[in-house]
């Protein structure tokens, strides 16, 4: 039977969940963290179109925040619990995705809190939907290991897996394979402006450098913070200049700043205490530190 028959998206803004009865298992306040990108090369372009790179990803404590109640027929609904999204985000097309190859009779509720930013390159929604099929692999009682979902996430987008593999990593490949990495705690002033970029924009300019020198751990390890660049930001620069203004500020700060991701947010780490100083209204701002671990760690097993 087609999905179309049995599941539902609801979008409207609500202000809580449907309160569950004591028999109708829940999970509460499931924490999807950002991510901010250390440097981020392009080293190729496959025949099929994607891209080689290499990039340090590490997790940060600026999160979305996640609700799942169980739900006895194959109905998917999600309630936007402030910003509203797109009838069928990440989030729906993780647990539809899920639900399909796992051919469970189940379903869910989803409440979804979003305070990451859309379009900034910090993967709110690669996060999101690495949220939920751990969260409704517990739900379910699947218990299948995250080896098992990493195929899933890869199919949802490039940067699922990072979210699923629950540690900060050096990522090849197109994002999927990735290393364990020690990135050692720090804090980063991070600033998104209102404007957002498409990645789809970036990687088709024809002006996007797409040869950098591969690099290895021992290149970077000792000099994490410093190393490389985002080899993305000259052709972002060009598509949003509000993230050059938003570079400048940083600058104006005595900071360094660089773009996450594929942009518009732009951070720098902070090696001293700092105060935020007033920024234009638009603009997203906070100070964020990086995690060793992802919340949802408990979740995770690399093992069978």
């Amino acid at each position: 039977m087609s999905q179309s028959t049995h599941t539902h998206t609801h979008t409207q803004t609500q202000t809580h969940m449907h309160t569950p009865t004591q028999t109708t298992p829940v999970l509460q306040h499931v924490l999807a963290p950002a991510k901010l990108n250390l440097f981020l090369h392009i080293t190729a372009q496959r025949a099929d179109g994607y891209h080689e790179l290499q990039s340090v990803f590490t997790l940060i404590d600026w999160f979305d925040v996640l609700n799942f109640e169980l739900s006895d027929s194959l109905q998917i609904k999600r309630i936007d619990l402030n910003r509203p999204l797109p009838a069928n985000d990440l989030i729906v097309k993780a647990a539809r995705l899920l639900q399909q190859v796992s051919q469970t009779k189940l379903g869910a509720t989803i409440a979804i809190e979003k305070n990451i930013p859309a379009q900034a390159g910090m993967g709110g929604g690669s996060s999101d939907a690495a949220a939920t099929l751990l969260a409704l692999n517990q739900l379910w009682g699947l218990k299948w290991p995250v080896k098992k979902l990493l195929p899933l996430g890869l199919q949802l987008g490039a940067d699922v897996p990072f979210f699923l593999f629950g540690q900060n990593a050096f990522a090849q490949g197109i994002g999927e394979q990735l290393t364990p990495i020690v990135v050692p705690k720090a804090q980063f002033l991070i600033v998104k402006p209102l404007a957002g970029l498409e990645t789809r924009l970036i990687f088709s300019d024809p002006t996007l450098q797409r040869s950098t020198k591969t690099a290895t751990i021992s290149d970077f390890a000792d000099v994490i913070f410093d190393f490389g660049r985002n080899d993305l930001e000259p052709v972002a620069q060009k598509l949003c200049p509000e993230m050059n203004r938003a570079m400048d500020w940083i600058k104006s700060l005595g900071l360094s700043p660089k773009m996450t991701g594929s942009g518009s947010a732009v951070f720098a780490k902070l090696d001293r205490p700092f105060e935020l100083p007033k920024a234009p209204e638009d603009w997203q701002v906070k100070v964020c530190s990086n995690l060793e671990i992802h919340p949802l760690n408990e979740w995770i097993s690399l093992d069978d």
